[in-house]
Formats: C-alpha cells, sequence, structure tokens
C-alpha cells in the first residue's frame, strides 16, 4: 500500500475545461495532516505511517490516545490512519504530508461512510416494486412471503427486507485529480465522493489504476507546503 492522506468533504462543484465541457468535482481539504508515528521492521515487526488530522482538545482524547501522541511528538487529531508499507525504504522523510503526495490527473480511491438513511421498508432500500394499491390490498409497501412453509421451511440468509440503510463504510474506485489547489490546500476529485459535507475521508492512490510514482525523499526539502498546510 502507498501512503495516503486524510481529508474533509467540503462540497461539490463544477470546473470547466479550455474546451467549455464542465465535470462535476467533489472539493476536499487536505490541511493539517501530520506523521504521528513511523513504524519500522525492527521495532514494529513491519513498515507503515500513522497519519492524523483534524486538531482537537486533548482533553477529548482518553488517557492511552493522549499518551502516544505526546510519546511522539505530536498534536491531539480526531481522525488518525495507518497505510502499511513494503519496506523501511519507503518511510517518508517530512512530518507533513500534503499536496505533493499527489499529482494531476492520477487516479486514486477515496473511502468515506455513506449518508445515514435510517430503517427503510424494501422499497427505498431495495426498489422492490411494491404490491397492488387498490382493489382491497392491505399490503402496498410490504415486501410479501419472504420464504416456502414446506421446503426448504426456513428463511434463507442474506434475504432482502426491510432494515437500517445507509452509514456503511464504501470504497469508491478510480477517481481522478483535477486541479490541486495549494493556495487553499484543497483537491478536486472528479465525480462524487460518499458522505456528507463535513463528512473525514480517506485517500489513497488507485490499487487498480497505476499514477504517479511517489518520492517523498527527493521531496523531504520542499516540504514548506506541508508545514504550512499544517498551521492552517
Amino acid at each position: 500500500m502507498s501512503i495516503g492522506l486524510i481529508g474533509k468533504k467540503v462540497g461539490m462543484t463544477r470546473i470547466f475545461t479550455e474546451d467549455g465541457e464542465a465535470i462535476a468535482v467533489t472539493v476536499i481539504d487536505v490541511s493539517d495532516n501530520i506523521f504521528l508515528q513511523k513504524k519500522t521492521q525492527e521495532k514494529d515487526g513491519y513498515s507503515a505511517v500513522q497519519v492524523g488530522f483534524d486538531d482537537q482538545k486533548e482533553a477529548r482524547l482518553n488517557q492511552p490516545a493522549a499518551g502516544h501522541v505526546k510519546a511522539h511528538g505530536g498534536t491531539p487529531k480526531r481522525r488518525v490512519s495507518e497505510f502499511r508499507l513494503e519496506s523501511d525504504d519507503q518511510l517518508p522523510e517530512v512530518d507533513h504530508p500534503g499536496l505533493e503526495l499527489f499529482e494531476e490527473g492520477q487516479w486514486i480511491d477515496v473511502i468515506g461512510t455513506s449518508k445515514g438513511k435510517g430503517f427503510q421498508g424494501v422499497m427505498r432500500r431495495y426498489n422492490f416494486s411494491g404490491q397492488h394499491m387498490s382493489h382491497g390490498s392491505m399490503m402496498h409497501r410490504r415486501p410479501g412471503a419472504i420464504a416456502a412453509g414446506s421446503t426448504p421451511g426456513r428463511v434463507f440468509k442474506n434475504q432482502k427486507m426491510p432494515g437500517r440503510q445507509g452509514n456503511d463504510r464504501r470504497t469508491v474506485q478510480n477517481l481522478k485529480i483535477v486541479q490541486k489547489r495549494a493556495e487553499d490546500n484543497v483537491i478536486l476529485v472528479s465525480g462524487a465522493v460518499p458522505g456528507a459535507k463535513g463528512g473525514y475521508v480517506i485517500i489513497r492512490p488507485a490499487k487498480k489504476k497505476e499514477g504517479p510514482a511517489q518520492d517523498l525523499k527527493a521531496k523531504a526539502g520542499d516540504n514548506g507546503g506541508g508545514e504550512e498546510a499544517a498551521s492552517e
């Protein structure tokens, strides 16, 4: 796995190409990312980095989380995610990852939590057509029979029935970074991503499409943008 970022969904808008084509994009704020911990094969048994995002008060952390942050010289964060690496050679030298991790035109995957819809019936949850709406029917929006009485005499697993809809972890693959706006510390991603405005998302290089290679060690001396993003 490659190193990614944690972001916050700002909303959707559209931009126009030089040909006048309108592209629907999602604006994601990626400022204030920081590497909280870098794990090595020798000490931890595997290579990885922990990325923290969005400052919060230390009083809102439990003691284990607060102790972990202090031990590694970080600041309290609302969201922490870990990205595994193949070897220690891929561990970055910078402390404040930012827009330099990705390039315009790169394919990415975005992970988020979908909007919660609450308890819903089968017509909305699974697009059932429903039953008769007249002639004395009292089964308008009900699912109908869910199993046979004799054979098999039970309800199969995964039977579509009413229940909670939404509020699930979802991954949208193969989205393209249309623009990077360093002055605002945001990236514009083609299409829609899971969740409501203000929701947290994880951005990582696409697993099914190749993109520009990440070379954080070469950019270690050019980390001013990341530090500026963390201070805003």
